[in-house]
């Protein structure tokens, strides 16, 4: 248990680091072009992934990425679902903290360094009032081709809905702005989902490793995950090119581990602790970690922060913000 722990910390740094390269990434490519401000107007385009990837920073966080999901793996090989999965949902305290240090915590309130503690502490409590353990490595095909289809049902309801334009009563400028949060939320909330299930079959993967290659590519779950992966990492794209980040991290950070959690108990049969008194630790620990997610994602560090040099001295309006706002 403690190697699955170590092994999903380290997986959240590498997460991290991806997460931070491949948004620089997307930042250079609508610097330089207008393909992800047209993105956003269209709302879907299953192309953009492979503009993104002529980036090189972008391409740096794919790799950061694969070596994550090569950690995620072996945590998910020697741990349950739900004891992995909301370990990683501290990635976005990783790059918050990561920024703060580049930046020499300018610009940062105190607000916000609540907010990362409130994540940690959420996930924290919510492991400990679960106690996750035991499971089974595989899942029956039916219970698998069940879940599948849900998934796919409400993911693809979910990427239906950010089409929809936002309320008519909503005019101008603002409508444009209400519907690109609309649209980054909806495709957030996507990419959570399918990140979720993502994790579920690597786990179902994780169990064939013993028997080598042959086992593996004889298996479905590889070929699965390989097709699930790539759709995710398309609504991924898009969930970052659509809107304002503090739009979609909330979709991202808080959809993944809960997904994951219920996927476990029903696939794996992973078992959290069901007193009154752990159930009501377990919903308070998760409204405390989204409270923390929804806080942070809105932070002017992780939003702008690829944007500023370790070196940067902040102009008059930086300094009068702090002396408002109070920060570090």
């Amino acid at each position: 248990m403690v190697l699955a722990i170590l092994l999903s910390v380290a997986a959240s740094f590498c997460t991290a680091t991806s997460s931070v390269c491949q948004r620089l990434g997307a930042r250079h490519l609508a610097a330089g072009s207008h393909d992800v401000s047209e993105t956003a107007a269209r709302g879907f385009d299953v192309w953009l992934v492979f503009r993104l990837a002529r980036q090189p920073t972008w391409l740096a966080g794919f790799a950061f990425m694969i070596v994550g999901f090569i950690f995620q793996a072996a945590a998910l090989h020697f741990g349950p679902l739900a004891l992995v999965q909301p370990i990683l949902a501290v990635e976005l305290v990783i790059v918050f903290g990561y920024l703060g240090f580049l930046t020499r915590c300018r610009g940062v309130r105190w607000r916000e360094w609540l907010a990362a503690i409130a994540m940690a502490a959420g996930v924290g409590v919510f492991l400990g009032a679960a106690s996750p353990s035991g499971g089974q490595p595989h899942a029956s095909g039916t219970s698998w081709l069940l879940a599948g289809v849900v998934v796919v049902a409400v993911v693809a309801g979910l990427v239906a809905a950010a089409q929809v334009p936002p309320a008519s009563t909503v005019r101008g400028p603002a409508r444009g702005a209400a519907s690109q949060t609309q649209r980054a939320a909806f495709f957030g909330v996507a990419t959570g989902v399918g990140w979720g299930f993502v994790s579920a079959v690597i786990k179902e993967l994780t169990s064939h490793l013993d028997g080598g290659p042959g086992a593996i590519f004889a298996n479905w779950s590889v070929y699965v995950l390989i097709g699930a992966g790539a759709a995710t990492m398309v609504l991924a794209s898009h969930a970052m090119a659509a809107g304002p980040l503090a739009a979609s991290q909330p979709g991202f950070t808080i959809c993944d581990p809960v997904v994951a959690i219920l996927l476990g108990v029903f696939l794996f049969g992973e078992h959290l602790r069901a007193t009154p008194a752990a159930l009501a630790a377990q919903v308070l620990a998760l409204l405390i970690l989204a409270a923390g997610v929804s806080a942070l994602s809105r932070s002017g560090l992780i939003t702008d922060g690829h944007a500023v040099s370790p070196g940067r001295r902040p102009d008059r309006a930086d300094s009068e913000l702090a002396r408002k706002s109070g920060t570090c």
